[in-house]
């Protein structure tokens, strides 16, 4: 009898969960403007992307001359991410890399990028979690040539360990309404060699929202603080700011945005964004996606 009535106690505790009603699609894309978003994707799923960066399209180095920087890419990004479970998703990346101290002196070229993302919990109705919580892991590794004989350059690599840099983020969502979303994403990037002066790591305060507009636009909006004393408008580094718009044509999700960040990648704009949105420094952007059933 005993055994009988806790059978049919987990039976019922399993159709309970089984009958939890998820919220659907806080945001549309895995990614928001620069940051990502709480999404994965669902088992099986194959995401092939293209990410652009142009260059500045008004400042010093936009305007006509440059086309507004149509005539400049600092970064483009080609790579897939595959969904190994409905709650994790990891990929791989190739950038150009784009960061750029204020001195002049660049940062981590030719990058390779393993990505990874966790969801910890669902938004659900009802007496389900009111959040959805998704571990970021992101690893980059320079593939540019050494320059050898300065050990002040960043690109000397004295060991292969300091072609690397990392991130990681807790991001924390919900979807108010179907036209409403909005996260925080607190974040560690650590680098393993830096200038002189500067620091290994930077702590980050990210903000993002969607707001859709109709079946098939969607306006969307991040914003990333790094917390560092060095990193203040004083010394020429600034929040990576961004803003788009989401189209949805069915097969591809496509995306147009301005954004001040040069880097695509979070070990990249994170720690190096020195353009200000102020002076024009800030650029068009485009991603496409697009996702296979395998």
């Amino acid at each position: 009898m005993k055994k009988l009535l806790l059978y049919f106690f987990a039976l019922s505790l399993c159709h309970t969960l089984n009958a939890q009603e998820y919220v659907f699609q806080t945001f549309k894309d895995s990614r928001v403007v620069n940051t990502h978003s709480v999404e994965t994707l669902a088992k099986r799923r194959l995401d092939i992307r293209i990410g652009h960066r142009f260059g500045d399209m008004l400042g010093d180095n936009g305007g006509w001359p440059t086309f507004y920087g149509l005539e400049n890419a600092t970064d483009v990004m080609i790579g897939a991410e595959y969904g190994f479970s409905n709650n994790f998703t990891a990929g791989i990346y190739r950038a150009k890399g784009a960061g750029a101290m204020p001195q002049g002196q660049a940062g981590l070229r030719q990058l390779v990028n393993g990505v990874f993302k966790w969801r910890l919990l669902r938004q659900a109705k009802g007496k389900g979690s009111p959040l959805t919580l998704t571990v970021l892991g992101v690893a980059s590794v320079s593939t540019s040539k050494r320059i050898e004989g300065n050990p002040d350059v960043l690109r000397s690599f004295p060991n292969f360990s300091h072609r690397m840099a990392f991130t990681g983020q807790l991001l924390i969502a919900r979807k108010f309404s179907d036209g409403f979303s909005f996260q925080l994403s607190p974040g560690y990037t650590h680098r393993n060699l830096v200038p002189f002066e500067d620091e290994n790591g930077v702590f980050s305060l990210g903000a993002a929202a969607r707001v859709q507009l109709s079946k098939v636009f969607g306006l969307i909006a991040d914003v990333t603080v790094p917390f560092s004393e060095r990193r203040t408008a004083d010394n020429g580094f600034y929040p990576a700011v961004g803003i788009g718009l989401e189209i949805d044509t069915g097969g591809h999700l496509f995306q147009v945005n301005f954004t001040n960040a040069t880097g695509i990648m979070e070990t990249d704009y994170i720690p190096y964004t020195t353009s200000n949105w102020l002076d024009g420094e800030f650029r068009l952007g485009f991603t496409i996606s697009r996702v296979f059933n395998l």
